[in-house]
């Protein structure tokens, strides 16, 4: 079809087209980022721990008092859990994804101290760990019984702290030694005279606190130090259906085991339950995005349905004519579709670049990440197939004019 007779027509109501071509550009540009940042928070709901999420349940002790006997009470405590019907295994670990607390160190390679370290988050647990939270080793081995220690043997205040052996998540393996093995590594995670032997690599160790902005956040290791109650939570492992009572049972049973300890229960939660809250602010981030796109999407669909119904209106005339010297309906019906496909790509390429600034405006204010270009297409064919489809509706109903009653004046 010629376009020069549609650009002739469009430059008598610039102000119009002007209109709608800014309408679209500027929904361009909040759908493009709003699709970019929906799926940041999709992917960061989604990623997967490693652990058993659905069979996790912690429970979190306190002591009102400080306990000479932590360490006794935790081991009395844990074979009390073990021994619960329903209860697969349990252990008490430092720290736990989607809690309060983070415990992180700097790892370096090399026994200079004045050699900047790694960041990573340092778990520590005791026998049965790996069980129990269900992750999985891709390379070496668990630690030995040999190898663990209770954690006031290992934190003195009269030498350095001593661990031999060492479990690492696979993105810090890939991070601290690209190309080859992990396992049989010296790394060093206290001091330069006390390293630690790579025994494991596991497939996934997640961070306390699954961000996922900072590189840091990925890097997690596991230490063979049994820490009490007092600095850490206990985890159970449960059949998911059973975890409700399971978990009533076991504060009953650690409620039980503290008379006399001055002991309170400060959380008791499963591990699923902890995750729906710790990203429930994610999820209303995405509920509102997507309800901006629909309501954007929505009014520029009403403003180019608007829009061309006033243009048929105005140019009745015009399609009365053309359909008297022989134009088809199909012929009317392209021309307004194509009319809109102008209008659309010049809106689009103007919302393509507003787009690409807005996001450098909130990689700087906000520290997102770079805008992928694949969105810009995304929202430009989502832009594009709304367009014919909003202006579907008057241009079939110029298409549908009678020739004559228009010549008329009937119309």
């Amino acid at each position: 079809m010629d376009i020069l007779p549609i650009l002739s027509t469009l430059k008598r109501h610039k102000t119009a087209a002007g209109l709608i071509v800014l309408q679209i550009a500027l929904t361009c540009a909040i759908v493009a980022n709003a699709l970019f940042l929906i799926n940041e928070r999709l992917d960061l709901i989604g990623a997967p721990t490693g652990m058993a999420d659905q069979e996790l349940l912690v429970i979190g002790m306190a002591g009102v008092v400080r306990a000479d006997n932590a360490e006794v009470q935790t081991r009395s405590d844990l074979r009390a859990l073990r021994d619960l019907a329903g209860v697969k295994s349990a252990v008490l670990v430092n720290q736990i994804p989607f809690g309060a607390s983070s415990y992180g160190s700097g790892l370096r390679t090399t026994p200079d101290p004045n050699k900047r370290g790694i960041s990573v988050s340092a778990y520590n647990a005791g026998e049965g760990w790996l069980e129990t939270l269900g992750l999985r080793l891709v390379e070496g081995r668990d630690f030995e019984p040999a190898e663990y220690a209770d954690a006031s043997a290992v934190f003195r205040d009269d030498a350095e702290p001593k661990v031999p052996a060492i479990i690492i998540n696979q993105r810090l393996a890939t991070r601290l030694f690209p190309g080859r093995s992990a396992l049989g590594q010296l790394v060093y995670l206290y001091g330069p005279d006390a390293p630690q032997r790579v025994v494991g690599v596991l497939e996934r160790l997640p961070s306390p606190y699954l961000r996922g902005r900072d590189e840091s956040d990925l890097h997690a290791v596991m230490l063979p130090i049994r820490s009490s109650y007092r600095g850490g939570s206990y985890v159970l492992r449960v059949a998911p259906e059973q975890r409700d009572a399971v978990l009533k049972t076991a504060v009953d049973t650690l409620v039980k085991g503290s008379v006399g300890t001055k002991r309170v229960v400060r959380n008791q939660r499963s591990l699923a339950d902890m995750r729906a809250d710790y990203y429930r602010q994610d999820r209303f981030m995405v509920g509102l995005l997507l309800a901006v796109c629909a309501a954007m999407l929505v009014v520029t669909a009403f403003g180019i349905v608007g829009l061309a119904s006033f243009w048929v209106q105005q140019r009745s005339r015009m399609i009365g004519t053309r359909r008297a010297l022989g134009a088809s309906r199909t012929q009317i019906l392209r021309y307004f579709q194509t009319e809109n496909f102008l209008l659309s790509s010049i809106g689009i390429t103007l919302g393509m670049v507003l787009a690409y600034g807005i996001n450098l405006l909130l990689m700087t204010q906000y520290e997102l990440p770079r805008l992928p270009l694949l969105y810009l297409p995304i929202g430009a064919l989502l832009l594009w197939a709304l367009g014919q489809l909003a202006v579907l509706g008057p241009a079939r109903r110029a298409a549908a004019l009678p020739p004559m009653s228009v010549m008329r004046g009937l119309n």
